[in-house]
């Protein structure tokens, strides 16, 4: 199984969340996805697969988030709008989005990885 690792190298919780993986001898691919933010169409593949909704995607707590008023907007967004604000910003991404294949996860909570690692 390829592993693709979409994080921010700045970013604590992703740095926390591949120290995990490689204590767990997990091999991976890092993509920054705020020098290369995730076209709209392969975040598309990935929340379908994610099976969550699109506002778990959005990096709530981020600045990005708030100085472009998500709060209020997000609910009123449509699918299409949502994921071209997210492909066009990285950092409005939530961290890490882990494509396991057959499992997207997007956040790190170890009980979650550890179903899926």
């Amino acid at each position: 199984m390829s592993i693709v690792f979409y994080g921010y190298p700045r970013c604590g919780t992703c740095r926390k969340a591949q120290k995990w993986l490689d204590a767990r001898g997990v091999a991976y691919e890092v993509r920054d996805l705020v020098a290369s933010p995730i076209p709209a169409e392969a975040l598309r593949d990935l929340w379908r697969r994610s099976g969550l909704p699109i506002r778990s995607f959005f990096n709530t707590s981020g600045e990005r988030y708030r100085d472009g008023g998500f709060r209020d907007r997000l609910p009123a967004m449509g699918d299409d709008e949502a994921l071209a604000a997210l492909a066009a910003d990285g950092k409005l991404v939530k961290r890490p989005v882990v494509d396991a294949g057959d499992r997207v996860l997007v956040g790190f909570r170890e009980e979650a990885w550890a179903s899926v690692f």
